[in-house]
């Protein structure tokens, strides 16, 4: 992983648009300028890393602190990626740290996403849930399953 660049957000919110596509397409909220213009408008190069492969952009996460902890959010890695192992890895570097600080950290997932199966091998639980969103916390020290 390397820091984040202001340069890297339209690459991101590409990634974000591809990644995200079928979940809110299934829930009725997909919308092609939308996708891309939330992650714009959050996007925080202070506190996001570019996950790399190979030398090659692979995609990205941010770890935003909060006063109880730390939020995960903008966890895209690219469709091809996905179930290899690069999301575990990068989870566990992630909570080396975050569980260093004794510090929990939560989440949102999209309702019926395959994310919330991988945040659930790695110690999160649901929190609550609505129609749309599923909010999860890990609490430090939680093993992976």
């Amino acid at each position: 992983m390397r820091p984040a660049e202001i340069s890297d957000i339209e690459t991101i919110a590409e990634l974000r648009a591809t990644v995200l596509r079928p979940d809110l397409e299934r829930l009725g909220r997909f919308d092609e300028h939308r996708v891309r213009q939330r992650l714009r408008d959050a996007f925080s190069s202070q506190h996001t890393s570019v996950i790399t492969v190979g030398g090659a952009f692979a995609g990205c996460v941010t770890l935003r602190p909060a006063d109880d902890g730390h939020w995960l959010e903008h966890f895209y890695l690219a469709p091809e990626l996905q179930s290899r192992g690069v999301g575990s890895a990068v989870l566990r570097s992630l909570f080396d740290r975050t569980d260093a600080e004794d510090a929990p950290v939560r989440l949102i997932v999209l309702q019926g996403s395959a994310a919330q199966r991988l945040y659930e091998r790695h110690g999160f639980t649901v929190e609550q849930a609505d129609p749309i969103d599923v909010s999860m916390v890990r609490r430090p020290g939680t093993p992976a399953r």
